[in-house]
């Protein structure tokens, strides 16, 4: 029989940067009781995104984020949208340009990540913000 498990999640951002979430969300789908199914996850944010990515090399991130900062710069002349800061629509770029949805397929209670692959919330701001996940499972 098909059920449905839904939750939203809170996390704490240190500022620009990934933050591993990988742990939590595998922990909210075991305790759901469904085994089998398509977790989605989703952020409800416009400058902050979601991604899969490496979690055995800190290097990863690291390159990531150097990258995203050569390909949309915090230049206050680039943009007209800089009430917020000169970072803001930077944020907003990067977060267009990755995801906020994601779907991951569940099996034995557990997403099913590959070996080297986490789950990441992608903060695009600089400073610390409180962002928020809603995990949607369905299935058996």
């Amino acid at each position: 029989m098909m059920r449905q498990a839904r939750t939203e999640l809170t996390f704490e951002t240190q500022g620009r940067g990934l933050q591993e979430i990988t742990r939590t969300v595998a922990d909210w789908c075991r305790a759901t009781g469904i085994t089998d199914g398509m977790l989605t996850v989703f952020i409800r944010h416009t400058s902050a995104s979601l991604t899969i990515q490496e979690n055995a090399d800190r290097d990863v991130l690291h390159d990531l984020n150097r990258f995203l900062d050569r390909l949309v710069p915090d230049d206050t002349s680039l943009y007209r949208h800089v009430s917020e800061g000169a970072d803001d629509m930077p944020a907003h770029i990067r977060s267009a340009l990755t995801a906020t949805s994601l779907n991951i397929p569940v099996a034995d209670g557990k997403p099913l990540f590959g070996t080297w692959q986490g789950l990441y919330v992608w903060e695009h701001r600089t400073h610390p913000h409180r962002r928020r996940v809603v995990l949607h499972l369905i299935g058996e």
